[in-house]
């Protein structure tokens, strides 16, 4: 067998280009030389070429044209050089052949050469899979199980071997030696051990991927899987269109008696899987990402990507799911976020507006104007209450007594400096000195908050706190993750 039919035989097995191996001799052939060849001749500049009409390897000096030679290892005057090439002229490279019998490789020679062909046939190797993987990423690929430690899987895919974190294993999920496992090819990177290749079975990309498999009319595009939410070993949605009007996408998706999609249930241990037809509009497509919840009104806010949404009561927890799943992976899904509340939610919302509304009217008709300076004089003149404080209790929106004294302990606990029991002590010294101000003069002062013309309540009777402990309209939020 021949040098080149070698050179071929090794490409083949280890899937590496044929002039990467034809550099990796030439390379071999000079450092044999160097450590063979005399020192006269090993101090030049050699070089090696391959000769493809023949298959020899040859081994040269390069010298430098120049008009006064300094270095004759390296330089040549115009006149040698035109012995060599007739067509040389001043600032050319002319090579001139060394001849090297094989028989005068010796053992240490012959030894280095090896080294360097195992060397780059190793690199060339690790460079291949690594490109071939890395193309690969994103697709899946069936490997075997060769060894579990602390739970990662390391499987065996061929020329390589890849890696399955415990974090991108099915809950519940055991592996043994000689599974035969299908992953999605996560990442790929190189190292100076090689490639490591990390696959997953939760990534999102999994599923698709799998009803790739399974569904002809995605295979052949007539289907497209436009998104795909999942949270691993429980639930996923899918989004598809059809680029065909005459195939139902979900159909299609879902197989005769449910056969398709039963088949990548069985593959995901169990997890439940939604399929959706896919809108363009996200107020429409929302609504069928929250099946089987009863969506009545979604309203859509572009600059902040927020998409609400409004259920009858009996609908709330099914639009919400188990833990807030439904939403979560409809928000994944559809990538706005999504408010959902009930219509009851949102009667007290707006009744609460409406009371805040009314009594913002009472407290302007009932308050006087005050200036800045009577203000800050009001709440200065309050026990422990100090220039600072009083200046952020202004820049809090209460501007005098009046103002003060209808807030509530939870809103002044807000402001900076004040406490629990400070706002507590704040709040009774405000309404007591409004209670004096108002029996030294013409009549009863309502305080804020108050409906104007009733009476100002006692400081025991807790203010008007009321009114905002009803406004309890709470929402069920879900950001697209």
């Amino acid at each position: 067998m021949d040098l080149m039919q070698v050179i071929d035989q090794i490409g083949r097995e280890k899937g590496i280009e044929k002039s990467i191996l034809i550099e990796t001799v030439g390379a071999a052939i000079l450092s044999a030389s160097r450590k063979s060849l005399p020192l006269s001749q090993a101090t030049l500049d050699l070089r090696v070429d391959f000769d493809g009409k023949s298959g020899q390897f040859m081994l040269y000096a390069v010298k430098k044209v120049v008009e006064t030679p300094i270095n004759p290892k390296v330089e040549i005057s115009l006149e040698e050089a035109l012995q060599i090439n007739p067509n040389a002229q001043i600032g050319d490279e002319v090579k001139s052949p060394v001849p090297v019998p094989a028989t005068s490789f010796g053992r240490i020679a012959a030894q280095t050469a090896k080294q360097v062909i195992i060397q780059r046939v190793r690199e060339a190797e690790r460079d291949s899979v690594y490109q071939t993987f890395k193309e690969k990423e994103g697709e899946l690929v069936h490997g075997l199980v060769q060894r579990v430690i602390k739970g990662n899987a390391i499987l065996n895919i061929g020329k390589a071997e890849a890696i399955l974190p415990v974090r991108e294993q099915l809950p519940r999920e055991e592996f043994r030696v000689g599974d035969r496992v299908r992953a999605y090819i996560l990442d790929v990177k190189k190292t100076s051990k090689g490639s490591q290749i990390v696959v997953s079975r939760t990534h999102p990309g999994f599923v698709k991927r799998l009803f790739e498999l399974e569904v002809p009319e995605i295979y052949e595009g007539i289907v497209e899987v436009r998104a795909a939410a999942r949270e691993a070993g429980e639930r996923a949605k899918i989004a598809v269109a059809s680029k065909d009007g005459n195939v139902d996408p979900v159909g299609a998706c879902v197989g005769y008696r449910g056969a398709r999609v039963q088949a990548i249930v069985r593959e995901l241990q169990g997890e439940k899987i939604d399929i959706i037809p896919w809108r363009e509009d996200p107020a429409a497509f929302v609504k069928a990402a929250l099946a089987p919840a009863e969506v009545q009104r979604v309203t859509a806010d572009s600059e902040t990507r927020t998409l609400r949404v409004m259920v009858v009561d009996d609908q709330l927890s099914l639009a919400i799911g188990r833990r807030g799943q439904n939403a979560r992976l409809a928000a994944k899904l559809v990538g706005w976020k999504v408010d959902i509340k009930s219509t009851s939610e949102l009667q007290r919302e707006a009744e609460a507006a409406l009371s805040g509304l009314m009594t913002g009217e009472a407290r302007a008709e009932a308050a006087p104007a005050l200036d800045e300076g009577e203000a800050l004089e009001q709440l200065t003149a309050l026990p422990g209450v100090g220039e600072k404080l009083a200046a952020r209790l202004m820049a809090a929106g209460y501007a005098g007594l009046a103002a003060l004294a209808g807030a509530t302990p939870e809103a002044l606990k807000e402001i900076e400096g004040i406490g629990p029991k400070s706002a507590e002590k704040i709040l009774q010294a405000a309404r007591e000195a409004l209670a004096d101000a108002g029996s030294a003069g013409s009549g009863p002062v309502a305080p804020a908050g108050s409906p104007a013309g009733e009476v100002a309540p006692g400081a025991e009777e807790g203010g008007g706190s009321a009114g905002q402990e009803a406004a309890a309209g709470i929402g069920h939020e879900a950001d697209a993750g």
